[in-house]
């Protein structure tokens, strides 16, 4: 990965581990998916650190940042972005994908003069919990709705493994990334650390919980339009890579009015970032913003 180190950032309660492409040019600021880490980015970033300098974090309670302490939720997390923008520039084109998109726009709600512009990768539109749950759900209910959503990739978090080929068998029988690549290898050895003489995933259980509560309507949530410039890509199918998007076409639209929305067919919730196709449709939106 061309130009590729990690670096720090302090934030409240210690250091944030950062992954950073390129030494100059506009700034970029990235933030990965709920169970994830920067390599979700590997690669997105070294297209866009050839001519930008792109800062992925591993958000709090995750990749090198697990032990960050809590509480988490995506004003922390939005908090965190704003320091890793303090710490390497005054104003950042901002790109979330999954989660990430909601403590993007989290961000941009609170401190906008940070935020040039918005790219969402297949997230932020409030999602729609399961019918019966209340609007104060119990962490019971959390755990059934996060569970549904996004299946596996949570299951693995109360998971160890021998080895990291272990690790990456668990991976590659993902149904959403059956074509295997370099990029996923990387981001499938990334993810696995040594706690106490045990190999699981980096993600703290804790830390996904708190944060799924963030990303559902528990509520109705009236529309309301984006403080800064957006626009929204949407994978053409879903976590499991089953036809159905996680976002109808239009969701965007309607929860962020005069949002620009486009579909990235042939990608899945997880290869629009981690796929050449995908990945060359963000670059895209990332350096000229459509």
């Amino acid at each position: 990965m061309r130009s590729y180190r990690r670096d720090t950032v302090a934030v409240d309660g210690g250091d944030l581990t950062v992954g950073v492409w390129g030494d100059g040019g506009p700034l970029v600021v990235a933030a990965h998916g709920i169970t994830s880490h920067h390599l979700a980015w590997g690669l997105v970033a070294p297209s866009v650190g050839l001519d930008h300098r792109f800062v992925a974090p591993d958000l709090r309670g995750r990749g090198r940042s697990r032990d960050l302490p809590g509480p988490y939720g995506m004003d922390r997390h939005a908090e965190d972005l704003a320091a890793v923008i303090r710490a390497h520039g005054e104003r950042a084109v901002v790109v979330g994908h999954s989660m990430g998109c909601w403590a993007a726009i989290a961000l941009a709600r609170h401190e906008p003069e940070l935020v040039e512009r918005l790219v969402l990768v297949d997230g932020g539109p409030p999602l729609a919990p399961p019918p019966g749950v209340p609007a104060e759900p119990t962490a019971d209910q959390v755990t059934r709705v996060i569970t549904e959503t996004i299946g596996q990739a949570y299951a693995r978090l109360s998971m160890t493994f021998p080895d990291r080929a272990a690790y990456r068998d668990l991976w590659q029988a993902h149904p959403s990334l059956a074509e295997w690549n370099d990029a996923m290898t990387m981001y499938a050895d990334y993810d696995l650390v040594d706690d106490g003489g045990v190999l699981r995933p980096a993600c703290r259980l804790e830390a996904a919980l708190r944060d799924a509560r963030d990303l559902y309507a528990w509520q109705p949530v009236p529309p309301e339009p984006l403080p800064v410039p957006a626009i929204f890509l949407r994978a053409e199918r879903g976590m499991l890579d089953q036809p159905e998007g996680l976002f109808a076409p239009g969701a965007a639209g309607r929860a962020f009015p005069g949002v620009v929305e486009r579909d990235v067919p042939g990608t899945n919730h997880y290869t629009i970032t981690l796929s050449p196709k995908g990945a060359a449709d963000v670059v895209t939106a990332v350096r000229s913003g459509g």
